[in-house]
């Protein structure tokens, strides 16, 4: 009889047992085994060597007395005309890119309702009114108690009251220009419902134009109010123009260290939200240490630069100053002779070994970052 196979006379079938087991037996061997070379393959195909970097050797580079930041053209004054009230349009009138003059009616909503209770309101006052003159003479010769010429007293005043509250909701159904200046496109058509939070059409006053602009706070000092910039409008043209400064933000915003500058600038034929480049006098040309912009990491409180220092990559922290088109100023975390990664930088890991391929200059950089 066959080992593996063995007849119970009394169950009337084949006992499977022995034969299942070592099957079980020989699958889980032949399975660890495979496991074992996949494991084996990934390991070696992960083991990869040095990361490949291309680097530039920071040492320092004299910058220019200006600071060139992206600024806006804002408008003088602006307003987005939207109703007080809820209500059907029954007049409208947007002179669409023309100018209106301060209180124009730009449009008009149905308050015929609250014109009928003002109408009642004066038919009562007027029968109160009445009422007061005649009392008054009867009070005169003591026909009758104060009291009673009191309270037809501030029957009158109370009308008189309710009569200014309704004239102050129907002023509310008009919406009038709150400047003189252009006027938007038109949102809405007459027969519209609206409500306070529909925008009829938008108001820019364009007289004098504003440019709102943000520098690093370590040039506080060079944007005084009353002081000038210079503003390039058009880039194709390279016309300059001067702004005069007005108002600085008071606050430094903390997450950026930057702040908020805002100058006049009059005689320019531009649009508001249009980009500018605006160049601020910093003082005289200095030394310092620049970097390619595209190899500064940005993190949520700090930036961090890439160094190779004895065949590893280290993740140093920097403090920046003046930023340019193509390179950023360090101020502090990096000294004249680090060797700084400017290519490969995202699969650099820290005290990971690296491969220097070429050691670039600053200038070859740059024209590579305008490129990409």
């Amino acid at each position: 009889m066959n080992p593996i196979f063995s007849w119970s006379a009394r169950a009337g079938r084949i006992n499977l047992i022995p034969y299942l087991s070592s099957v079980f037996i020989t699958g889980t061997l032949l399975f660890s085994v495979s496991c074992r070379e996949k494991k084996d393959t990934f390991e070696k195909k992960s083991g990869g060597g040095p990361t490949t970097v291309d680097v530039i050797i920071a040492k320092s580079e004299k910058i220019g007395n200006q600071v060139e930041v992206n600024g806006t053209v804002v408008a003088n004054e602006f307003a987005e005309l939207r109703p007080e009230v809820s209500g059907l349009l029954t007049f409208l009138d947007v002179p669409e890119g023309k100018t209106v003059t301060k209180g124009t009616v730009i449009a008009r909503i149905n308050s015929a309702d609250l014109e009928a209770q003002l109408n009642r309101s004066k038919v009562q006052l007027e029968l109160s009114e009445t009422n007061e003159k005649r009392l008054q003479q009867l009070v005169a010769v003591n026909g009758i108690n104060q009291a009673d010429y009191d309270a037809v007293v501030n029957s009158v005043n109370v009308l008189k009251a309710d009569m200014q509250y309704t004239q102050a909701l129907i002023a509310k159904t008009i919406v009038r220009a709150p400047f003189t200046g252009t006027i938007g496109l038109r949102k809405v058509s007459a027969g519209s419902f609206v409500t306070p939070t529909s925008v009829i059409a938008t108001m820019q006053q364009l007289s004098q134009l504003r440019i709102d602009f943000t520098i690093p706070e370590v040039y506080q000092k060079y944007v005084q109010k009353g002081s000038n910039v210079q503003v390039l409008i058009d880039q194709s043209a390279g016309t300059m123009q001067y702004a005069r400064i007005i108002a600085t933000e008071p606050q430094v915003n903390q997450s950026t260290r930057n702040i908020t500058v805002r100058a006049a600038l009059s005689g320019a034929s531009v649009s508001p939200g249009s980009f500018v480049k605006v160049y601020l006098n910093a003082g005289a040309e200095k030394q310092s240490i620049l970097v390619p912009a595209n190899s500064i990491i940005p993190e949520s409180k700090s930036k961090k630069i890439v160094t190779v220092k004895g065949g590893k990559a280290v993740f140093v922290t920097i403090e920046t100053g003046a930023r340019q088109e193509e390179y950023v100023e360090v101020t502090k975390g990096l000294s004249v002779g680090d060797s700084v990664v400017v290519s490969g930088v995202l699969f650099t890991r820290p005290d990971a070994p690296v491969k220097v391929r070429s050691v670039r200059s600053l200038k070859v950089v740059n024209k590579e970052s305008a490129q990409e």
